[in-house]
């Protein structure tokens, strides 16, 4: 979420969009403290105890006044409901650390390293109602030769997130995909 907003005030992603709010769903969430010293706005809305389908209910109403064309996912680790799904169908996005089509799921770049792979992709892609199954939108490659352990995948595989994520956003926003 930090690159993104780097790259919409400082970079590319800055020409085709702007940023409306910085949501979270926790209120100690990085995102949030990172945001507010960015100049964006913040909300939250604590989920923890609550009923998926009204916390998503309750969501849609907070973010109802800011007339989103997109909701870009970065760190929420939550799966959508259909209140949220079916409002917003087509303009959630959300980055994977794998090949969705391949394993689903928030461990993805743990699933690489025990696989012994020589390469994984993180996935941008739209959200359904499943887990990491929406449409793909593109795909990087992320090299793992040499990889000893699993916090340099997961490394490299953020660094290749961090530049792939706003640029994939900056193509999607253009009208390039």
């Amino acid at each position: 979420m930090a690159a993104i907003l780097r790259n919409v005030q400082e970079g590319d992603l800055g020409r085709v969009c702007e940023v409306a709010l910085v949501f979270a769903n926790d209120p100690q969430a990085q995102g949030l403290a990172i945001a507010r010293e960015r100049g964006v706005p913040t909300a939250c809305l604590i989920s923890r105890g609550r009923d998926r389908r009204e916390f998503d209910r309750d969501l849609v109403d907070l973010l109802e006044p800011y007339h989103l064309d997109y909701l870009v996912l970065a760190g929420y680790m939550r799966l959508l409901s259909p209140a949220v799904i079916d409002r917003y169908r087509n303009r959630i996005v959300n980055i994977h650390p794998a090949d969705s089509r391949a394993y689903q799921g928030i461990h993805g770049y743990q699933w690489a390293f025990e696989q012994g792979l020589p390469k994984t992709v993180v996935t941008v892609h739209l959200v359904d109602e499943g887990m990491d199954t929406g449409p793909i939108l593109a795909q990087a490659e992320v090299d793992l030769r040499g990889a000893g352990s699993l916090s340099e995948v997961e490394r490299r595989g953020l660094a290749v997130e961090h530049r792939f994520y706003s640029a994939v956003l900056a193509d999607l926003f253009a009208g390039s995909i």
